[in-house]
């Protein structure tokens, strides 16, 4: 995948961090589990970059469409659903892998460990007003 940088201001500094610091960033993401998430775009066919914290459960890697926050669920969410192969940074470390949203159950299970991990999303959970989906990134052999 080549990568074109169509991110907002925010999201473009922590992708440069990332990649110049073999994946670690400062500011309110230092020590937060961290990867960059490179999907196709659903309507553009754009490859897209974005910082996404994760959840690293049972040798899994799994990301939540939380958007901040926001009402509706991230671009980059509606994009691996039609494109479901995405490139994965961790760390130094780049892969291909196949996006596969998880069921209900299971999502609340790894939504529940999520909040445990990272305390600060519990407020935000309470505030949101739609589930939360969860996608296993599954590493392409």
């Amino acid at each position: 995948m080549t990568e074109i940088q169509d991110v907002n201001d925010w999201d473009r500094q922590i992708v440069k961090e990332f990649r110049a610091n073999g994946g670690n960033v400062g500011g309110q993401l230092a020590g937060a589990p961290l990867l960059l998430l490179t999907t196709k775009g659903a309507k553009s066919g754009k490859l897209h970059t974005r910082p996404l914290v994760y959840l690293s459960e049972g040798g899994d890697i799994y990301i939540f469409a939380g958007n901040r926050g926001a009402p509706t669920n991230p671009g980059w969410y509606h994009n691996l659903v039609a494109y479901p192969d995405v490139m994965v940074e961790l760390g130094a470390e780049k892969f291909e892998a196949r996006a596969i949203v998880v069921d209900s159950a299971e999502r609340d299970r790894l939504g529940e460990i999520q909040v445990q991990k990272i305390p600060a999303l519990a407020e935000l959970k309470e505030k949101m007003t739609r589930s939360v989906p969860a996608i296993l990134l599954e590493r392409k052999k």
